[in-house]
């Protein structure tokens, strides 16, 4: 094909995100979508020698918490490092709209307790020039940022914008409310969500122990939306939920998600991992999607690409020690001097007797079980053997798992990172999470960035992905092809993103060209670049060439080039 084109990507194997096998192939773009892909004689403004590369479509992470960052920063680090081009936020019922002035504290706390985004940050960098749903989009319209992003309902924000304290203190809701939800959500889908999302876990609490507005909301609250969400006529439903009720017969949560997609006719997608502490539910919960999607009931479970874990370390959120009282001396203190204080043998044996108190009793059970805990080191190892747990290296050390972990917090420059998978990491082993990574009718996602900044840092996954899974795992590794689909085609289809995550004439031109044989993580650092001075961990990644966004090319060899294409994207396409 012969022509002039803004940009061609030449001499690449392209990788067209259908699971087709790859090809040689140049890509022209004009206008910011893809004009040709095949032996391109005419020329292009700009061209990109892929030769030897990887040429794939950007990638879509479904499952983010940018609500906040969407509106002061224009850039989705570090997700826009990884490849990924577009990002849906707005899930697990948390966000920061609608909202009335009054309701602004209320949801500040919050994603404080369930997002881990510090309180300062959002007093100084959301900017609240909204009130109802359309009047956020339209605020997020007016963004120039350096991917795409779409965002959904979050039904923390809708409870309390409707039913203020009452939604607050999960009291239930009225006819009248449930209606005004319904009508809401209908208001939103129209203005541009791409759907509605909610949360029932246990684990989302305030930072002052309370659970969040949704928790307890009764099914016919849900109904009720998802009735607004049928009379819509489109949109997705995302949730997370605990399922403690599931066992080897069944669950009856599970049953109430069948009932929400049968009353809405829409799709409906959940967390699904393999808990430590509950073994083998994520066989009843896939039982339960093979049997929803065999009666006509599209329902997907969202699963992580690796291990889900917390990251603790002397300058992050918390470690074991950071909720016990005899720290709060220190906390405060650089890192210099906290080591020096910390090194004490006084205030060690202090430490290692002294009981924590923190308001999430979850949480703490969790950031004390040091015995499951790893380092996570430098490349990071997400994976790592049985023997190298903090309970098989304290055992041949001669000491506590609690000590072990103390000692290698304050070592050397005191920057270690403890790494906690409590899910999808049962036994040491990805036997289990690789079952539901291939299971027909579930999704790759949960990314979460924009969230947990000092705790969580998932948003590399897709890096992960493509370098784990197909290249570096020891045992069966998955094609390439599959893997790609699974981070472009398969996420943008999920949320109804039909326009992109496909390498084909008229699709938008959002593009990788990577160095698979050069593609590495690097361990996460934190950084202090939020509003106010606050901090997040940020990950960087070895051998993504380009991407491209819009037919623009807005990072280069991992630098970003200045370019802000990205724009919100109302609704499904």
């Amino acid at each position: 094909m012969s022509g002039s084109f803004d940009l061609v990507v030449r001499n690449g194997t392209v990788f067209d995100g259908t699971g087709g096998e790859p090809r040689q192939a140049d890509v022209a773009v004009l206008d910011g979508r893809i004009a040709a892909v095949g032996l391109v004689v005419g020329g292009g403004r700009e061209e990109v020698d892929a030769k030897g590369l990887m040429v794939t479509p950007g990638f879509v992470d479904i499952h983010t918490h940018y609500d906040g960052q969407a509106t002061w920063d224009e850039r989705f680090s570090p997700s826009s490092g990884h490849g990924v081009t577009t990002v849906v936020m707005g899930n697990c019922g948390v966000g920061f709209a609608p909202c009335r002035p009054q309701d602004r504290d209320t949801l500040i706390k919050v994603m404080e307790g369930v997002e881990d985004i510090p309180e300062l940050v959002m007093r100084e960098g959301v900017p609240w020039n909204w009130q109802s749903f359309p009047e956020y989009l339209d605020a997020l319209d007016k963004r120039r940022c350096d991917i795409d992003f779409a965002t959904q309902v979050p039904h923390a924000p809708l409870r309390v914008f409707v039913m203020g304290r009452r939604g607050v203190d999960r009291e239930p809701a009225t006819a009248a409310d449930m209606a005004a939800m319904a009508a809401l959500v209908e208001e939103g889908l129209h203005a541009g969500a791409l759907g509605f999302s909610t949360s029932r876990s246990l684990f989302h609490r305030t930072p002052d122990g309370a659970l969040t507005p949704t928790i307890t909301a009764a099914e016919e609250e849900l109904a009720a939306i998802a009735r607004g969400m049928r009379r819509a006529g489109r949109g997705v439903i995302q949730l997370l939920d605990d399922f403690q009720d599931a066992t080897s017969e069944g669950s009856t949560e599970f049953a109430m998600l069948r009932r929400l997609v049968e009353l809405s006719g829409r799709p409906l997608s959940f967390t699904l991992l393999d808990i430590s502490l509950y073994p083998g539910r994520w066989t009843t919960l896939l039982r339960e999607v093979d049997r929803a999607n065999r009666d006509g009931l599209p329902i997907r479970g969202q699963v992580a690409a690796r291990p889900v874990a917390v990251l603790y370390g002397l300058e992050l959120s918390f470690h074991p020690f950071s909720t016990c009282l005899a720290y709060r001396a220190v906390e405060g203190l650089p890192l210099a001097r906290k080591l020096e204080r910390l090194r004490d043998p006084a205030m060690k044996a202090r430490l290692l007797k002294e009981e924590p108190v923190y308001s999430n009793p979850n949480m703490l059970a969790f950031m004390r079980n040091v015995a499951n805990m790893f380092v996570l080191g430098d490349p990071p190892d997400y994976t790592p053997p049985a023997d190298q747990r903090l309970d098989a290296r304290a055992a041949a050390l001669g000491i506590t798992p609690l000590e072990l972990a103390y000692d290698l917090l304050v070592a050397g420059d005191g920057r270690t990172i403890l790494f906690h998978p409590g899910a999808n990491y049962t036994d040491c082993s990805d036997a289990n999470m690789a079952e539901m990574l291939r299971h027909p009718n579930t999704v790759m996602a949960l990314g979460d960035g924009g969230a947990h900044y000092g705790l969580i840092c998932d948003a590399s996954y897709t890096t992960h992905a493509l370098t784990y899974w197909t290249r570096d795992r020891k045992g069966e590794r998955w094609p390439l092809t599959w893997t790609v689909q699974q981070l472009t085609d398969a996420t943008a289809r999920a949320v109804g993103l039909g326009d992109r995550g496909r390498l084909a004439v008229g699709y938008k031109a959002d593009i990788n060209v990577i160095d698979l044989d050069h593609l590495r993580v690097a361990a996460p650092h934190p950084v202090h670049n939020l509003p106010g001075g606050g901090r997040r961990l940020e990950q960087r990644a070895d051998g993504y060439r380009a991407t491209v966004v819009g037919g623009e090319i807005t990072y280069r060899d991992g630098q970003f080039t200045g370019a802000l294409p990205g724009r919100l994207v109302r609704g499904a396409r």
